[in-house]
């Protein structure tokens, strides 16, 4: 047929390569799990490797190996593996499916300081090559404290492990790539130190910065929203939006935490990747194409053009949650949790308002809030929309009317509400407001993969989409710093009760405005 597109992808001539209908499948590989001990890995990360096995979207002679302490022989770790994928996988388990998985599982005993533990794990990938089939592909997974990274990287370079052998001519040349966890550091310049610190080591395009949010379906929605439907393009911007809140809240306490987040707090630990990142997406101009460059130039472009709103007194909150009722249970204040110093001044609240410099956004504030022992687990995205320039109703006909709405929801109920005013039935004219709600569990029968399914999955296939490079990583520190900085110079966090919203100083922060908080 004339103009018809003939081009097959190879080995299979029904398949046109500009079909991405059809899931891509790993290549042969290895994934290295340096802290595999710890809750990340077997929460997350072992069931995700076991769905994605299970989705069939790994290769048959997949190989995993744990890295760590503890004296495990090869089918100890492979029960770990198994308990964990047990108690946490999404799949069903299905035996055949383990089986094969687990004769790729090893297990490598050590410390980072441990020069013999790694020359053992150079030998124990060369021995996958030959028995699995790897080829030399091999991807090391950093799940541990970022002041481990030096050490670890110093060692991979030291064996050679970061760096793949030149195959000769005519050959592919295998591939080495490593993963890094958040934090990106603790503010700019540590950030660039450790970016300059993973470089040496690993070429940029060869790390992976994984921020689990941009694997979560709704947020790659938000993408398809914009830019898939012409209907929202004319209202995305400050001539009809009057406002953005970006939300991330959740119910639990930081007990058993303190090692990590005492010194670090709300601020670094969600808004300068998480909330940035969903920022940078709401805004972004539309890509050239979907290629991972193109969609981090726009990102960029956005960070670039985004400024904190001052004087800072009065433009940012933060608090520490103290005792109260979470639903039914009474709980303890950040002060009285295990491991926290009684006069520690992390905040557990933090809420910032940035302007987004661009033509479209110039004008609008975003207002971007995290806590944790919130009123309810939730984040989402809320476009709140100018309310109309005349009305002509009685005011008390649109006594309940508030301002339209556009809400993504991105967990824990994955969806969309949209929010407008609509006539009540009856004899008199009553406007209120109404929700449409579009939800993924209702609306498609297959359910979301899990947010380090999709990761773990565009990391062995080479797709850099989804993660943030280092530019990225250092605009958002740059954005970040004084409100650090202010607040580390100025007095403690305001203390607000359990269960509730948050301190009164961010409720104060937009009522100077004449705004208030969407309540989720």
């Amino acid at each position: 047929m004339a103009g018809a597109e003939t081009t097959a992808a190879p080995g299979n001539p029904l398949r046109q390569e500009s079909d991405k209908r059809l899931p891509r499948i790993a290549g042969p590989c290895s994934m290295v799990i340096f802290g595999v001990t710890g809750d990340l890995s077997r929460k997350k990360l072992m069931p995700a490797i076991y769905d994605l096995a299970n989705r069939g979207l790994l290769p048959p002679g997949f190989a995993l190996v744990g890295f760590a302490r503890r004296d495990y022989a090869d089918e100890d770790f492979a029960k770990v593996v198994l308990e964990a994928v047990k108690q946490h996988a999404r799949t069903p388990f299905r035996q055949e499916v383990w089986e094969q998985l687990s004769e790729g599982i090893r297990f490598v005993q050590g410390t980072f300081e441990d020069d013999a533990a790694f020359s053992q794990l150079a030998a124990t990938l060369k021995q996958l090559d030959h028995d699995r089939g790897t080829g030399g592909n091999h991807a090391f997974y950093l799940s541990i404290p970022p002041n481990a990274f030096p050490l670890v990287l110093q060692q991979l370079s030291r064996t050679g492990l970061a760096q793949p052998p030149n195959p000769g001519a005519g050959r592919q040349k295998p591939w080495r790539r490593v993963v890094i966890e958040k934090p990106f550091g603790h503010d700019l310049q540590s950030a660039q130190e450790l970016n300059a610190l993973v470089n040496r080591v690993f070429p940029e395009e060869t790390v992976f910065r994984i921020d689990h949010y941009l694997g979560k379906e709704t947020v790659q929605n938000l993408l398809a929203l914009r830019f898939a439907n012409e209907m929202f393009e004319p209202i995305w911007s400050s001539n009809f939006v009057d406002h953005v809140q970006i939300t991330m809240a959740e119910d639990i306490g930081l007990g058993g935490r303190a090692g990590y987040y005492d010194g670090i707090g709300a601020a670094r630990d969600v808004i300068q990747n998480h909330l940035l990142q969903l920022l940078a997406l709401t805004t972004m101009e539309d890509p050239v194409s979907f290629q991972p460059r193109q969609l981090q130039i726009e990102k960029l472009k956005v960070l670039s053009a985004t400024k904190l709103v001052e004087p800072l007194d009065e433009t940012t909150a933060r608090g520490q949650y103290t005792e109260g009722w979470q639903g039914s249970e009474k709980v303890v204040g950040l002060l009285q949790e295990e491991g926290f110093d009684p006069n520690s001044r992390t905040e557990t609240y933090a809420a910032i308002t940035l302007n987004v410099d661009t033509r479209r956004w110039a004008g609008v504030p975003f207002y971007l809030r995290t806590g944790k022992r919130l009123g309810r687990r939730v984040t989402e995205i809320a476009v709140m929309f100018k309310r109309a320039p005349h009305l002509p109703f009685d005011q008390t006909m649109t006594e309940e009317l508030g301002q339209n709405a556009l809400v993504i929801r991105v967990q824990p109920d994955e969806g969309i509400t949209l929010r407008f005013g609509s006539k009540v039935p009856g004899s008199s004219m009553e406007v209120r407001d109404v929700n449409m709600d579009f939800s993924y569990g209702e609306s498609f029968t297959e359910s979301s993969p899990e947010a380090y399914e999709r990761l773990i999955l565009d990391m062995l296939l080479g797709e850099p989409s989804l993660f943030p490079v280092n530019e990225e990583v250092e605009l958002s520190w740059r954005i970040l710093d004084p409100v650090l900085e202010h607040w580390h110079a100025d007095g403690k966090p305001e203390p607000y009760e359990a269960g509730t919203w948050g301190p009164a100083s961010a409720d104060e922060m937009l009522a100077r405005t004449g705004r208030e908080w969407r309540r989720p």
